[in-house]
């Protein structure tokens, strides 16, 4: 597939979860659990899963980024497919009034769930915008924080997802990252495997060539602080790691 399929094939497969108001990353068996116990389970508390909008947490995630975040109040936050907006309403109390978040996402059904999610929990410093992360409608360096949940696997072109995050934040600004990694290359049959492309893991990259793609666009201090196996333990690991600019 080329990249315009690839990006199709995604759009797709999300469009139908956000009808369905339910998924899971990586086919990794969380269906068999409520979407509360799959958060429970990427290290989210009781009082982030009860504090957002009913609807918002489709089980998508890999990790928790705004653990390792350390968001602060007025800070500008920017969620890189934001999806049903999740993580975005966690950050939302951290920023507080006087900050803001965006969450970014390449999805129609998404962005209306999101923004009706919004509206549902009288969030006012949220907007969710329609964009492609590898093309961010987001002005230079005018984030603090770039957040993301189990979604830069999903795109074809890694490299200039990472070179517009670089774009957009200010100078020291930081990014906080669960995503997808491959410890080894996966065999041709399972690289073609649609559903383990919208299951974050046949478009994943190798760890080592991935943290490559960080330092070229320019990322320091890059720290990995969760690692586990995926479904395809041999091949897939969830990361969690933060780096700055």
């Amino acid at each position: 597939m080329d990249n315009n399929q690839i990006k199709n094939v995604v759009k797709n497969k999300y469009g139908e979860i956000a009808k369905k108001d339910s998924g899971c990353c990586g086919n990794c068996n969380c269906g068999s659990d409520s979407s509360a116990a799959y958060a429970k389970q990427l290290g989210y508390g009781d009082q982030d899963i009860s504090s957002v909008p009913t609807g918002s947490n489709l089980s998508l995630g890999c990790g928790n980024p705004t653990a390792i975040s350390s968001i602060k109040p007025g800070e500008t936050v920017l969620d890189l497919g934001s999806g049903a907006g999740f993580d975005a309403f966690l950050a939302s109390p951290k920023v507080g009034a006087e900050g803001k978040v965006i969450g970014v996402d390449m999805t129609d059904e998404m962005i209306q769930k999101a923004r009706e999610n919004a509206v549902k929990g009288n969030y006012t410093n949220i907007e969710f915008k329609k964009g492609d992360i590898e093309d961010l409608p987001v002005e230079d360096q005018s984030i603090d924080v770039i957040i993301s949940n189990c979604v830069i696997n999903l795109a074809p072109n890694k490299d200039k997802v990472f070179s517009e995050a670089y774009r957009v934040l200010k100078p020291g600004g930081r990014l906080m990252v669960s995503d997808v990694v491959l410890v080894k290359s996966l065999p041709e049959e399972l690289r073609k495997n649609e559903d383990l492309l919208t299951g974050c893991v046949s478009g994943a990259m190798l760890k080592q060539d991935y943290l490559k793609l960080l330092e070229k666009a320019g990322f320091k201090g890059i720290t990995i602080s969760k690692e586990e196996p995926m479904f395809l333990k041999d091949y897939a690991l969830s990361i969690s790691y933060s780096a700055y600019k």
